[in-house]
């Protein structure tokens, strides 16, 4: 049973967590900074651990996925540096099981792929994966378990803050679920705006999908607004915070042979 440390590195944050074998015991979310350095991230990490009783000693292996490049080689030195090995990536070398019939299947993001993944794997296909991060992705897997495409749309997140930036007199808000649909001041008015607008996103992009491919698929919500939203979609049907960690399971276990660590390149090397 291999005690793993997963990596998912967004735009706007990263997800952590540890695995040991199939069992996520802690994970963690923290912003993601480009300007931090491979140290600054290490003890970063340290104190995370730490913080929940986990010695990194205990690690056999990384495997990370991300959608910033010029946080790579610095999370990479900070996986060898601190816990002594060379991180399993997710890139189109990898084993993934899964057909992807992208006009260019390396335009796809890992973490869509990731997400196709594991959502294969709980749920069986066909499936619609909305992710809701720093982008809000739609992933369209058939019946054979191909991830046929998708759609890309404006993140809640950068949707209000645009909002807030652009107009003078509108203050930023908690994405909170606001009392009614008609709001009464401008705080409510607001949060139903974003919230009801992008639940009527969601819906309206998934009954097109469902119209245009006559599928029974089943539809999982994802990131780090998944749970507002799944409270009030009338499509979303599971709800999964922790989908992509998941999916990075999944990829280790079926890449793990060909893994080796920092000790072990070593001794090979000798």
């Amino acid at each position: 049973m291999d005690t793993i440390l997963v990596i998912d590195v967004g735009n706007t944050n990263i997800v952590l967590g540890i695995y040991e074998g199939k069992a996520l015991r802690h994970h963690w979310r923290i912003a993601t900074v480009r300007e931090r350095t491979a140290d600054e991230y290490g003890i970063l990490l340290k104190q995370l651990f730490q913080d929940r009783g986990f010695a990194s000693h205990h690690l056999q292996g990384v495997v990370m996925s991300s959608v910033v490049p010029p946080l790579m080689t610095t999370l990479e030195q900070t996986c060898h540096t601190y816990f002594g090995f060379s991180p399993l990536i997710v890139d189109a070398s990898i084993d993934t099981g899964l057909v992807v019939e992208y006009d260019n299947p390396q335009e796809v993001g890992a973490d869509r792929i990731v997400n196709a993944v594991a959502g294969v794997a709980l749920y069986g296909p066909p499936l619609i994966i909305v992710d809701f991060g720093t982008a809000t992705t739609f992933c369209v897997i058939d019946q054979k378990g191909h991830y046929k495409g998708g759609v890309i749309a404006p993140g809640i997140q950068i949707s209000t803050d645009a909002l807030f930036q652009r107009a003078s007199k509108l203050p930023r808000i908690d994405l909170v679920r606001p009392e009614s649909i008609v709001g009464r001041n401008t705080v409510a008015s607001m949060q139903s705006g974003v919230i009801f607008g992008f639940v009527g996103q969601v819906d309206g992009i998934v009954e097109r999908i469902r119209e245009e491919v006559n599928l029974p698929f089943q539809v999982i919500a994802t990131g780090g607004l998944s749970r507002l939203m799944y409270g009030e979609s009338r499509t979303i049907e599971h709800i999964e915070p922790n989908l992509t960690l998941e999916g990075l399971r999944i990829l280790w276990d079926r890449n793990r042979p060909k893994h080796v660590s920092c000790a072990d390149v070593g001794s090979m090397d000798s």
